[in-house]
């Protein structure tokens, strides 16, 4: 075992990697980062779903080893940054991990408080919540730390229905589809200039040189690269995504029409991938047409494309022609947080970020510090999230538990006060609002 400062390796079975398969026993330690804010609230009530379940599908041979992780105020707590090194060799070590959600600033002070939120200009105690042991410098975003930090380049985001959930789109019970957002580039390894800086007129005169094109002088600059090996290795990850799950499309997901070079290279080098290293197991909608007159053979993946506008208006009005969605990272920002919406909101959205070796899964809310303490926030985002992270290591019998426990729960119900709202806005008069631990034992209990 490895040693570290502050997090301690329990006794357990290390997960390793072999062959690029996951090695998992039967006592695997797996990562915990509980999070700012009601990450402290929602996180216990995932640990005791995701235990019951395993517990329940194993009949005991198997459990969760869980490994305390520290970053953002435990972070700041343990080692006086938010983004520990150490933390980071420890989710590398343990390969498997699961986290809460993290504060990120969003003003121009200087200074957060990772306990409420509250931004200033100055260290010291908070001038909101009076604590003296939470305030850290500004920083740009311990998620996308973590992600940058391990490489991780895979964002996946599973966006289903759940009956019972009011959803405002009629064709809601069709959405069954995962969104793969590049993790690495785009506009998170791009370079935003500033109007009238030196390197931002330097640009410009070097565009009019080169291209003969005017940008105006008053412009800011940005730069996002889009390179081959991001690309192929985020749809070489959604095309084993789908083999895997016996899922009958992958669609890229760009602005090709527009910026060729970049987003229409990454629909171009998707296609690569897919005829140079899944040849036997794909074909384009080309060649279905051209070979199999539009009928799909048995035992295929069909690769498309489509222009990142017009998919936001086909997740709506066709929804059930989509299984996953491969997209660079702006665009699948955007459509990640579009998808939800049409199942019924934010709070029931998992996801996770892998890498070749390590995956990190995570709640894909904020950390609502105002509710902290309350017992109050659903915690479906973090428990779905798990729910991705027990098919990961290969034990699916307790994420089906799992998964039906969550849906037999809500649909009778048995839910907390952001669905009960819902559900009585639609006259439902039989729902039962329970508190964060509560709709946890509902789960449970359905199992």
């Amino acid at each position: 075992m490895a040693s570290f400062q502050h997090v301690h390796i329990p006794e357990g079975d290390l997960i390793k990697v072999e062959n690029n398969q996951l090695v998992v026993g039967d006592n695997p330690i797996v990562g915990k980062l509980r999070g700012d804010g009601i990450g402290l609230d929602i996180f216990p009530v995932m640990e005791h779903v995701v235990d019951k379940a395993i517990q329940k599908a194993y009949g005991g041979k198997r459990q969760i080893v869980w490994c305390p992780i520290y970053c953002g105020l435990e972070g700041l707590q343990h080692y006086g940054e938010v983004l520990p090194a150490e933390s980071i060799e420890a989710i590398q070590y343990l390969k498997v991990a699961i986290k809460g959600p993290f504060t990120t600033p969003i003003g121009e002070e200087t200074h957060v408080c990772l306990s409420c939120a509250h931004q200033q200009m100055h260290e010291g105690t908070c001038d909101s919540c009076k604590r003296d042991d939470s305030v850290a410098p500004r920083f740009r975003s311990i998620n996308v730390g973590l992600r940058q930090a391990m490489d991780l380049y895979a964002c996946v985001r599973p966006v289903r229905y759940f009956e019972g959930v009011p959803a405002p789109n009629k064709y809601a019970e069709n959405v069954n589809f995962v969104i793969f957002r590049e993790n690495t580039e785009d506009v998170y390894a791009g370079h935003d200039f500033e109007r009238g800086s030196q390197t931002a007129k330097a640009i410009i005169d070097l565009i009019a040189k080169e291209t003969g094109r005017t940008i105006r002088a008053d412009s800011g600059i940005g730069v996002k690269p889009i390179s081959e090996t991001g690309s192929k290795r985020l749809v070489r990850k959604a095309l084993e995504w789908a083999v895997q799950n016996n899922l009958p499309s992958v669609t890229l997901v760009h602005k090709g029409n527009i910026m060729k070079f970049t987003e229409g290279s990454f629909a171009k080098w998707g296609y690569e991938v897919g005829s140079d290293e899944f040849a036997s197991q794909t074909l384009s909608e080309k060649v279905l047409w051209d070979k199999f007159d539009g009928k799909m053979p048995e035992g295929k993946i069909l690769i498309k494309d489509r222009i990142a506008d017009s998919i936001f208006q086909q997740i709506q009005t066709r929804p059930a022609e989509y299984s996953i969605l491969a997209s660079p990272n702006l665009n699948g920002d955007y459509l990640s947080d579009a998808a939800i919406a049409l199942v019924g909101g934010l709070g029931l959205g998992p996801g996770a970020n892998i890498g070749e070796t390590v995956a990190l899964f995570e709640a894909t809310h904020g950390t609502a510090p105002k509710y902290t303490g309350q017992d109050k926030v659903n915690p479906g985002s973090l428990i779905l999230s798990a729910e991705m992270m027990l098919r990961h290591m290969g034990w699916p019998e307790a994420a089906d538990l799992l998964l039906n426990g969550m849906r037999a729960a809500i649909k009778d119900g048995q839910v907390t006060y952001d669905l009960a709202r819902l559900m009585r806005a639609e006259g439902r008069a039989d729902v039962n609002e329970l508190p964060s631990s509560g709709f946890g034992k509902a789960i449970v209990d359905r199992m």
